[in-house]
């Protein structure tokens, strides 16, 4: 409830202190130039007011969107912890928990190498999804959300111009959820202050931020017995009698970024032809902590140790540290026809370590992984008309061949169609985590020398009015993946993983399509995935077929002022061997013992919107209620039961 009241008392002072004069929508109302007689002593003064366009949204490719504080549907799938449509991610029973990967190729690719423990790493956000802002007025927006026993999930999110070329942002999204199951209670806070500025010429722009993650998992490695939960005893309703396999472990992952990107005109005026220097700038420090109390664990009253042999009997505590600096230095000529041109040196330095040198049955496992990377390349930018477009290259000149090309094209042809087609080609560096990994734990050691992943991946768009269809394909060569497969014993109850490159080639391929139908005040709105793998082995393992379909129903009442939506929404998967998740090393690995899908998630929910006040009642997974207990999110790990969840967005523009 502290969250709860902290985001009440920060409303309540613009409430009490917001203007009197009518109120800014999101749609256009009136001319922000509008003027007054300021010489009338009799008549009221008319105060300018802005338009929904003077509420900007900027990404650091200056690409510009508005505040939106509409009600629809699409806003409502956004309406979670992660703040994004989550199609394509399926849930863990805990709030703050991670998220098993349902649609391969969700995120883009990196050439660059990672700290790695991805799997913990859903709601850490990365430098290029900060948003910057440009605002005509003040903008407060408060985000709540129930969550399961005891906490609450809020986002709270200030912006102001202290003047029209100079901005600042502040946010702090925090949760707390201790969820059904022993030992399952997630907390993380996100805080993020950013700014952005414009000289008054137009020659010097800069965005900066500032931020700083934690998250913070108890791990109790899923439930012991899986038939405990399928039998459906009513003495385990209460899923905190269910076995767990730890009592007392907890994962956190922490890290803090500065970042800057700025550019600046050579040329005074801005004409035909100008010249750009830009620079961007970045640090991270980051570290991964997994620490255990108590080794062994009972199960079915027999003690055993999940992830093998530890050289320690109690008290078990693993960190990983990182840290990484990247600087790229680049010029920008920029032609009103032909668009523009630029090229660029990068420099990234980092290093992955830990405090000691371990020796293991005669080998040596390092405790540092320090790298130098310098790339030249050059980008090549195009729009006008209906068209966009990029060309993008990029190779290094040190030794770990690090390549890049990425093709793009977009082809306005109205304000409701629109083409794309992009290309990308890599050879990617592997993540830290699997070239050099220390534990406790005897079997979690090891110091590798990968080779580079290739990737090549080409995707086309139709977004139309009618229907929106994408499709992607994917050749991976050397994929890097995590494995169970050379375990000591072969059992539920044994956990040894290590990483593996799978040296024959993978072929994935996707069509997602999206369509909503509407009669009179009824829609249906349905997004389908198709997938399919070709692999001489199962290691890159994906659902076949992916769906959701959401039938509601949309009105207005109170003459309007009060925008109602209620319906049901249904997503499922096809069964397949889901990847499981391993707390001591953060992320998932591969098996083939268990599937999971094949079963119907029901949600019925109630949307309405007052002003700028939208408000979210859920009641999750319904169906559990009179379905079989055969739900998971993976192996061991069920998903989440029925629950009801209150939310809201609520914004206000001083």
């Amino acid at each position: 409830m502290r969250i709860f009241f902290s985001l009440f008392f920060l409303a309540f002072p613009v409430l009490l202190f917001s203007q009197k004069n009518k109120q800014v929508n999101s749609a256009k109302e009136i001319d922000y130039n509008s003027t007054y007689n300021a010489t009338d002593s009799i008549k009221k003064k008319k105060a300018p007011e802005a338009t929904y366009d003077m509420y900007q949204i900027v990404t650091l490719d200056r690409d510009t969107t508005y505040i939106d504080t509409t009600q629809s549907i699409r806003k409502a799938y956004g309406h979670n912890y992660l703040r994004k449509d989550i199609f394509g991610l399926l849930r863990f029973p805990n709030l703050g928990q991670t998220y098993n990967t349902l649609q391969y190729g969700l995120n883009g690719f990196s050439a660059y190498p990672e700290f790695g423990f991805t799997a913990k790493q859903f709601n850490y956000m990365k430098a290029h999804e900060v948003r910057y802002a440009n605002v005509a007025t003040p903008v407060t927006e408060l985000y709540f959300k129930t969550t399961i026993q005891r906490g609450q999930s809020a986002d709270s999110y200030f912006t102001l111009n202290v003047s029209p070329r100079l901005n600042f942002s502040i946010s702090y999204k925090a949760l707390r959820s201790e969820g059904r199951y022993i030992n399952q209670e997630s907390k993380s806070g996100n805080f993020k202050f950013t700014t952005s500025y414009n000289s008054k010429d137009g020659r010097y722009i800069a965005n900066m931020h500032y931020m700083s993650q934690k998250i913070d998992n108890e791990e109790n490695g899923g439930i012991t017995n899986v038939e405990d939960f399928t039998s459906e005893d009513p003495s385990f309703d209460n899923r905190a009698r269910l076995g767990v396999y730890f009592e007392d472990a907890n994962s956190v992952l922490k890290g803090k970024r500065i970042f800057l990107d700025h550019a600046f005109r050579i040329n005074k005026t801005k004409g035909e032809n100008n010249l750009y220097i830009t620079d961007q700038f970045s640090y991270d420090d980051m570290y991964y902590n997994f620490n255990q109390q108590t080794i062994a664990s009972s199960v079915d009253g027999e003690s055993i140790i999940r992830f093998g042999e530890s050289f320690v009997t109690s008290n078990l505590n693993n960190t990983t540290n990182y840290n990484r600096m990247y600087n790229k230095l680049g010029a920008v000529y920029e032609n009103m026809t032909l668009g523009k041109f630029t090229f660029f040196v990068d420099d990234v330095r980092s290093n992955y370590f830990y405090n000691n040198i371990l020796y293991i049955n005669g080998v040596t496992i390092g405790n540092l992984l320090s790298q130098k990377i310098n790339t030249f390349g050059g980008q090549y930018n195009y729009s006008k008309d209906k068209w966009n477009g990029k060309f993008l290259y990029s190779k290094s000149v040190t030794d770990q061949n690090l390549l890049n090309l990425e093709a793009s094209a977009t082809y306005d042809i109205n304000d409701e169609n629109k083409l794309s087609v992009a290309y990308q080609s890599m050879n990617k560096l592997p993540n830290n985590n699997y070239n050099l990994f220390q534990s406790s734990y005897r079997e979690y050691n090891w110091s590798n020398d990968f080779v580079n992943e290739k990737i090549n991946s080409i995707s086309a768009t139709a977004d139309t009015k009618w229907v929106t269809l994408s499709m992607q394909l994917n050749t991976i060569q050397d994929h890097l993946y995590f494995t169970d497969k050379d375990a000591l014993t072969r059992n539920d109850t044994t956990q040894i993983v290590k990483p593996y490159q799978y040296n024959s080639s993978i072929n994935y391929a996707s069509l997602k399509v999206a369509r909503e139908f509407v009669v009179g005040k009824f829609a249906l709105d349905n997004t389908l995935l198709f997938q399919k793998v070709d692999q001489s082995d199962a290691i890159l393992n994906v659902p076949e077929f992916v769906t959701r379909n959401t039938l509601y129903f949309t009105d207005t009442f109170f003459k309007k002022n009060l925008f109602f939506q209620t319906g049901v929404e249904l997503n499922y998967f096809s069964s397949y061997y889901a990847n499981t998740y391993n707390p001591m090393i953060g992320e998932f690995f591969v098996q083939d013992n268990v599937k999971i899908g094949n079963y119907p998630l029901l949600d019925f929910f109630v949307n309405a919107k007052i002003q700028r006040t939208r408000i979210y009642l859920k009641a999750e997974h319904f169906n559990t209620l009179f379905s079989k207990n055969n739900y998971f999110s993976d192996a061991n790990n069920p998903y989440r039961d029925f629950l009801i969840r209150f939310g809201l967005v609520w914004n206000f523009f001083n």
